[in-house]
């Protein structure tokens, strides 16, 4: 359905929109091409899944071997996938990685920096090498994808940077001092890349999921005490489930949220508010 469609925004007297353009397929990817880091597993594979369910190709750089069972999802969307196998902490190899992806696809419109880590220990233990593993991974290859995909998206004046932070960008983190420092600092990433980035019509945001259901959380979610206290800061009762999070990524990717930039919008079933 298409609401309102002139060729030109209707004015008021006093110069000020009062109808524009809007249309449900302003949050269709049809022809679009996206790069997901660490798309085959985790959060990062139901990313890339959304992002093809919405029309967009799929372009995936991961340290993780593919078995073709994201191959096979996407596909099934009738979007195409690519698949790389690469570790994006390495010098130079997130430059190559944007120039595989223009090269197979033809281009890159979006990317969502979802590779991440988070080594767990006590902070008496949690020592430089652990510490540089996570920003190296989290942090750094972030950083330089953006830096990568900016050099593509402000030659054609458009484009969706949607870095994956957590709660942890607002909270503290026990257990992982690197991961808090990493993800406050992906959030920081994503405000000081939109304030340079908006005027080339480039739109940088983040996604700041809550707790979700996924292999990583198993050992919390089968400790009955452990399971209780998260749930007892949810005011949605439930932990997330990757779906969750699909509806937010192709957000953020779409025409739909043009004017949004420089935002963290957290996916959280409300944990924060409690």
């Amino acid at each position: 359905m298409r609401i309102c469609v002139p060729d030109t925004p209707v004015r008021s007297k006093d110069g000020t929109v009062e109808i524009t353009e809007f249309a449900m397929d302003y949050f269709g990817l049809d022809g679009k091409n996206a790069i997901v880091t660490g798309g085959n597993t985790g959060l990062g594979q139901a990313f890339a899944l959304a992002l093809a369910t919405g029309g967009a190709n799929v372009f995936v750089p991961s340290i993780v071997d593919d078995d073709g069972s994201t191959r096979s999802m996407i596909e099934a969307t009738g979007s195409r996938y690519e698949f790389v196998q690469a570790d994006i902490t390495e010098a130079g190899a997130p430059e190559r990685v944007v120039d595989a992806c223009v090269d197979s696809l033809g281009s890159v419109d979006i990317l969502v920096n979802s590779a991440g880590v988070c080594p767990l220990a006590d902070v008496l233990d949690f020592d430089r090498t652990p510490w540089d593993a996570t920003v190296a991974v989290n942090l750094t290859a972030a950083f330089e994808m953006s830096h990568a995909v900016a050099k593509r998206m402000v030659p054609q004046r458009s484009g969706k940077i949607i870095n994956i932070c957590s709660m942890f960008s607002f909270l503290g983190g026990r257990l992982s001092p690197a991961y808090a420092a990493t993800k406050h600092g992906i959030a920081g990433l994503t405000k000081a890349y939109c304030d340079e980035l908006a005027m080339h019509n480039i739109q940088v945001n983040g996604i700041a999921p809550g707790y979700y259901a996924t292999p990583i959380t198993a050992n919390t979610r089968s400790n009955p005490d452990t399971n209780r206290r998260v749930l007892e800061h949810i005011p949605a009762e439930r932990w997330g489930e990757p779906a969750d999070l699909m509806g937010a990524v192709v957000f953020l990717a779409s025409r739909a949220s043009d004017y949004v930039n420089g935002h963290v919008l957290a996916v959280d079933g409300g944990y924060l508010v409690r």
